[in-house]
């Protein structure tokens, strides 16, 4: 499992006005990203090691991981629902909340990696759940160098993805293959986990498609309330879990996971 950022010389340092999303985003590159997915398929050609790249976020590397699979190395990758949800382009100034590394990179960026999905390529969404105490996030300062790059989005992803989703006209089922049933097999739980079917564990949701809300801090049930998400819209609400056939208590309105999130 690779988190894919090999440092390179002459990128910038994360100097500048540091409540600026651009200065941090310049100081982690797309190329980063690159070399090192290029140095990790090297290494797989070589050795025959499975390789697995965690939180892609550079689209540009998507060709070569293609091209990787073509040549049926074993060699697999994924991507997250910020990397999915939000553009560089529209994180205010000092919104630390959405530090992450590697970084939220530009539109054209995630429209590719959302055709990366669609192509196939980038296998699975999973959420690199990383939550923090708030004062890491540097709330006050509002500085993206010095604050803790981690997104806690667990509770988030179904109805984060669903919007984003259903907006380029995909089925349910997609996101579901990408969100459960392949990260179920991938984990080697698929003869348990991914499917509803009999002699599968009976982890399910009661999900309600149509709804639109917007997240707020009381509606989180992280400890801690730090998240990108609060005040952005997002569609669908789960209702009801079961996790292996017993139901998980509700929370607040009905539009969290339970004790799954």
């Amino acid at each position: 499992l690779v988190h894919a950022e090999l440092e390179l010389p002459g990128a910038p340092s994360c100097a500048g006005d540091v409540r600026e999303y651009g200065t941090y985003l310049a100081s982690r590159p797309r190329a980063w990203e690159d070399a090192a997915i290029e140095l990790v398929i090297r290494l797989c050609r070589e050795t025959g090691c499975w390789v697995h790249v965690v939180h892609l976020s550079s689209a540009s590397a998507i060709p070569m991981i293609a091209a990787a699979i073509d040549e049926q190395l074993p060699i697999s990758c994924e991507t997250c629902p910020h990397y999915l949800t939000f553009v560089s382009e529209e994180i205010p100034d000092g919104a630390t909340a959405h530090k992450c590394a590697p970084p939220i990179r530009e539109r054209e960026n995630r429209e590719a990696l959302w055709r990366g999905l669609d192509e196939r390529v980038i296998g699975m969404i999973n959420s690199d759940h990383s939550p923090c105490t708030p004062h890491l996030k540097k709330p006050d300062e509002g500085d993206f160098c010095g604050a803790w790059g981690g997104i806690a989005s667990l509770q988030l992803g179904l109805p984060s993805m669903w919007r984003e989703a259903r907006q380029r006209r995909w089925p349910l089922e997609k996101l579901v293959t990408l969100m459960s049933r392949t990260p179920a097999r991938f984990a080697g739980l698929g003869k348990r986990k991914g499917h509803v079917a009999k002699g599968y564990d009976a982890d399910l949701v009661a999900f309600d498609p149509d709804p639109t809300w917007t997240v707020t801090a009381e509606a989180l049930q992280f400890r801690h309330k730090v998240s990108p998400w609060i005040g952005r819209e997002v569609r669908g609400r789960v209702v009801r879990t079961w996790l292996r056939g017993k139901e998980s208590p509700q929370h607040g309105d009905g539009t969290l996971l339970g004790r799954n999130g």
